[in-house]
């Protein structure tokens, strides 16, 4: 090795993810770098994929997982013990880089004080700005030294505003692999291959299960009488107990339905499916992937809501899905229109309508080639490294 491979001397890294998906692919840039710089030793705060990857975690993020702005102030105290705790080890421990996943509040204000320290500062994933708060943009630029974004519209969107970013693709296009075909999942389930399969995905927030499922279920009800013998699969996040799932309904109607609980093969379970209906977030976009019709709902708190309104302007979609496809691909249920009836309705279309179900099929294949080809945590990786090296180089090859 030469004195500029980033593997020659140890080196620290602190990676700060809030959210699950984050953390996923916060994990998975971990692995990316050290299959090159095995001698990497990372610290920050993520969740269990970022244990799992061998990252050591300073705090753990899901005391930080809240729904919306007004459910911010509730957690509010753990949110700022973990903002102490990450900025005492910069200041004291200095990384030679700190990559940042999403998170904006939490993280532009680590990149502040990582910039004041003269550590370099990568951005992977970008936050939300093209949805809200545009002029963030500027604040973006100013406290990271790279950044990479995961959305095909999203370079566009920095390139207006004076930015350059790189475009990596998409990390689920690496993530999703699902353990066995449809036909082996049934298999395994017992589940007659002539019956329709609808998958129910309520999302991995407590309070977003406590809102949908209720909704869910009863459009499964519905469904039920509409339609021969359906069969629903109930995807259980590791974050949601048993106990929320019976709270909100799920003894009640196992005693009417085939309505089955699954916990793991989540992605085998959801390839399995004729039609889901799922939270909106990135599940809608792990479904389009796929290749699995879906059906797309979202409540939050009506402060949130109309907060969100007035923040959030010109944006015809709330879906992933349909944002990159720049069409309605997916349904979309917001707020009150999240009914069963209406869910009911528009699943049944996809049931029934075989033009509606290719034309949808059609959308969500463009929508994969517009993600861009696997290698996602590589590219990504491969920026972390050329920072880490010119950091490096500027103090003349010490760590």
């Amino acid at each position: 090795m030469t004195d500029s491979d980033p593997a020659t001397t140890p080196r620290e890294v602190m990676i700060v993810a809030g959210e699950a998906s984050g953390d996923l692919h916060g994990a998975n840039l971990v692995r990316a770098m050290r299959e090159q710089s095995p001698e990497l030793r990372f610290y920050g705060m993520g969740g269990i994929e970022l244990e799992r990857a061998g990252v050591e975690l300073l705090y753990d993020a899901a005391k930080l997982a809240v729904v919306g702005a007004v459910e911010v102030f509730s957690h509010l105290p753990d949110i700022l013990r973990a903002r102490r705790i990450l900025i005492a080890r910069l200041r004291h421990q200095r990384p030679a880089l700190l990559i940042l996943i999403d998170y904006p509040d939490f993280n532009l204000m680590l990149a502040k004080v990582a910039k004041q320290l003269g550590i370099p500062v990568f951005y992977y994933i970008s936050p939300q700005v093209w949805a809200w708060r545009s002029g963030r943009v500027q604040t973006i630029k100013k406290r990271t030294d790279r950044m990479a974004v995961i959305l095909p519209f999203e370079q566009a969107f920095y390139a207006e505003h004076g930015m350059q970013v790189d475009f990596v693709g998409h990390p689920l296009l690496d993530n999703i692999q699902p353990t066995c075909t449809p036909a082996q999942f049934k298999a395994q389930h017992h589940i007659d291959p002539l019956r329709p399969v609808i998958g129910l995905i309520p999302g991995s927030r407590r309070k977003e299960v406590a809102v949908l499922l209720p909704e869910f279920l009863a459009a499964a009800g519905l469904l039920s009488a509409a339609h021969p013998q359906p069969i629903f699969l109930l995807a259980q996040a590791p974050t949601i107990d048993t106990a929320l799932l019976r709270e909100h309904g799920l003894d009640r109607w196992q005693q009417q339905l085939d309505l089955r609980v699954i916990t793991e093969d989540r992605y085998a379970m959801m390839a399995a499916c004729d039609v889901a209906v799922a939270a909106s977030g990135t599940v809608t976009l792990e479904l389009a992937i796929l290749d699995t019709p879906t059906v797309a709902a979202y409540r939050i708190s009506p402060h949130t809501y109309w907060l969100g309104r007035l923040l959030i302007r010109g944006l015809p979609f709330f879906t992933l899905v349909n944002l990159i496809a720049d069409q309605a691909i997916l349904p979309e249920l917001l707020q009150s229109a999240v009914t069963p009836q209406r869910i009911a309705q528009e699943v049944s279309t996809l049931l029934n309508n075989a033009q509606a179900r290719s034309n949808m099929l059609t959308g969500l294949k463009e929508v994969r080639q517009r993600l861009g080809g696997p290698g996602a945590s590589k590219r990504a990786a491969a920026i972390a490294f050329s920072l880490l090296n010119t950091r490096r180089q500027q103090n003349g090859y010490q760590s």
